[in-house]
């Protein structure tokens, strides 16, 4: 898979900056529900974006785990959003959103059981079939455990990567959360992942309770998350690397400084 560098979440905040400043970004990475329109103003901004820089589209509504069938309308929706802009792969997160037609408008996790593999695998292949392309599935955070589970959420990962052959979009912040939230050790995760199958990195900032921590995605990324993702670079070696900001968007200038200290982290690695 193509390393795309160093991106930013496109948020609608920064439309007019990105156009009129150019920044120095390797790529953005488009919500794919903000652009399921054959219209809009919206559309009209991520068609110019595109004309300048790589996109990758990251989807919230796919609900892989899900035991309804996969929404056909949806992936037509997509797929015509990806022939149009061209993304250099799309995205979505290992996880459920809903039952009996109700969105939870949240990312649900899954068991890890085999029961568990042997549901999505057929899905995930479904859906790259329909696509023509390889997906990536992101992990995602959680505050609950499935006593069911048979497997670590690492081990589960790497045999649903490779049962599936799909690719899997590291959420570094997500790692972090959980090995508070669920008390294992994060290294212990990076390390076991299959190399080769990670296409894509995330990093976020969360917001920390007494007990646990809230993916929250509206602070910026903290010393802790920095250090694990300084880690993984030493294992997994330059992988394209983004940042998401969903609530309490600073200006462009905030962002792009963070994304220079993960550049500076990464490539120290590489040069180690």
């Amino acid at each position: 898979m193509q390393n795309l560098g160093f991106g930013l979440g496109l948020r609608p905040d920064h439309y007019e900056t990105i156009l009129a400043e150019h920044p120095a970004v390797g790529f953005f990475e488009a919500l794919s529900e903000n652009y399921l329109v054959p219209g809009g103003k919206a559309l009209n901004y991520l068609d110019r974006i595109r004309s300048q820089y790589p996109l990758v589209l990251h989807g919230v509504s796919l609900s892989i785990g899900s035991t309804e069938p996969i929404d056909r309308n949806y992936l037509k929706a997509l797929k015509s959003l990806a022939r149009r802009i061209e993304p250099a792969w799309v995205s979505d997160h290992l996880c459920w959103t809903g039952t009996d037609g109700i969105n939870l408008h949240d990312l649900m996790p899954m068991p890890y059981t085999r029961e568990a593999l042997r549901h999505l695998v057929p899905r995930i292949c479904e859906v790259q079939d329909f696509l023509g392309a390889r997906i990536l599935l992101e992990n995602v955070s959680s505050y609950v455990a499935y006593r069911a589970s048979e497997m670590t959420e690492w081990e589960f990962l790497a045999e649903l990567s490779r049962e599936a052959d799909c690719l899997l979009l590291l959420d570094v912040n997500n790692v972090y959360v959980n090995s508070v939230n669920h008390r294992f050790d994060p290294d212990e995760f990076i390390r076991n992942l299959p190399i080769e199958r990670v296409a894509q990195i995330h990093l976020a900032g969360h917001e920390r309770q007494e007990t646990f921590i809230i993916d929250t995605h509206d602070a910026p990324i903290v010393d802790a998350v920095w250090a694990l993702y300084e880690r993984t670079c030493e294992r997994l070696g330059a992988v394209s690397t983004m940042i998401e900001r969903d609530a309490n968007i600073p200006p462009l200038h905030d962002l792009l400084a963070e994304l220079d200290i993960a550049r500076r982290l990464c490539l120290s690695q590489a040069t180690a």
